[in-house]
């Protein structure tokens, strides 16, 4: 009974067109917001503030950069970590060439600059498509990877390729600790989580649906095809840029090749398809769901006091998220977060059957 639309009415045009139309929906999301910010970092422990919402968090920017490149313009790739690794070496070597530039510019650059990569590993989807365009990112996962290793210039002439990056530092406050690591992390990740979401509901974002779902038709009404292609590109690129940013400086606290193999750009692509292609929800839900699995998984013998060695644990892992995957993709292709909304519409109507 609690959550019903009768009584809540629209008197304009912005109001109807708000993210959130339904007014729980919006103290949830206040709530959630609030919990976040304020009662996780006093709660929580190192290990979960570390090693399990700040990955969370980063992969999650991750996977709505992939969300919004491939489930909202239709263009799939396998280079997301080819990219979330430029915005990982630019980054350095900006706070490390640039000093006075600070942290926030320097990921902004470094998004920029992962951008200005993908509107180059871009330029194919304007000849090809599906399965072949994938292969021309994938191209792009190997190349950068040999440039950022061959390069020395891009690792400061490092002779063991492993960099431990710089203190961050915004407005003369350290971000040492934990909690002040996720904090920016949470921070960083809400706001364009919150730009993603109005830009997938204005023009662009209309653009590249059309584009997905048919681009002749999207050609015929007057959609530039190969602008909103590259658009996507850049667009997605510089969300994977900033994540590797994060990723780099926020949980690894080194910047090496190593960390943007082929398989996280593989992970992130699960997260998309269990989360739920072509929604913002879906990219966290996924993101959560990749990152809570092998906790889960570690804990069963323990629980249920049954000897497993590490190796059967992590075949365990490859094999649920085989099986997770085939499961979506033939009884819910929409993944988690269409689940969510059915559930949703489901208790609104509670209860009364459809």
């Amino acid at each position: 009974m609690l959550y019903r639309q009768s009584g809540q009415f629209k008197t304009n045009y912005a109001a109807d067109q708000q993210i959130f139309p339904l007014r729980q929906d919006r103290i949830a999301m206040a709530l959630l917001l609030a919990f976040a910010f304020v009662v996780v970092p006093l709660v929580g422990s190192t290990y979960w503030l570390s090693a399990i919402l700040t990955p969370f968090l980063i992969l999650s920017l991750a996977a709505l950069g992939l969300n919004i490149l491939t489930g909202y313009a239709g263009q799939l790739s396998l280079g997301t970590a080819a990219f979330m690794a430029v915005g990982a070496f630019i980054t350095y070597n900006f706070m490390l060439r640039v000093p006075w530039l600070g942290f926030i510019p320097s990921i902004i650059l470094a998004g920029l600059c992962a951008a200005g990569v993908g509107l180059a590993f871009g330029l194919p989807s304007l000849r090809i498509k599906g399965f072949y365009l994938a292969v021309a990112t994938l191209a792009c996962q190997f190349l950068v990877l040999w440039v950022l290793q061959r390069v020395d210039w891009f690792k400061n002439y490092s002779a063991s390729g492993v960099i431990t990056v710089q203190t961050i530092e915004i407005f003369g406050y350290a971000f040492e600790s934990p909690a002040s690591k996720y904090l920016l992390t949470l921070s960083v990740v809400a706001v364009m989580a919150l730009a993603a979401k109005n830009m997938v509901r204005g023009r662009a974002g209309r653009a590249f649906m059309a584009v997905r779902d048919m681009d002749v038709a999207a050609s015929v009404i007057g959609i530039r095809i190969m602008r909103t292609k590259l658009l996507a590109f850049a667009i997605s690129s510089f969300y994977c840029g900033v994540a590797g940013a994060l990723y780099a400086y926020t949980y690894l606290l080194t910047v090496e090749p190593e960390a943007f193999r082929l398989d996280l750009s593989f992970r992130i692509l699960f997260m998309i398809i269990i989360g739920g292609v072509g929604s913002i929800l879906g990219s966290f839900l996924g993101a959560a769901f990749i990152v809570l699995v092998p906790i889960f998984l570690n804990q069963i013998p323990a629980l249920l006091s049954v000897p497993l060695s590490t190796a059967a644990i992590s075949h365990m892992e490859l094999m649920i998220f085989g099986a997770m995957i085939v499961f979506f993709l033939i009884v819910e292709p929409h993944g988690l977060a269409r689940l969510w909304a059915i559930a949703k519409e489901k208790l609104r109507l509670w209860p009364f059957p459809y």
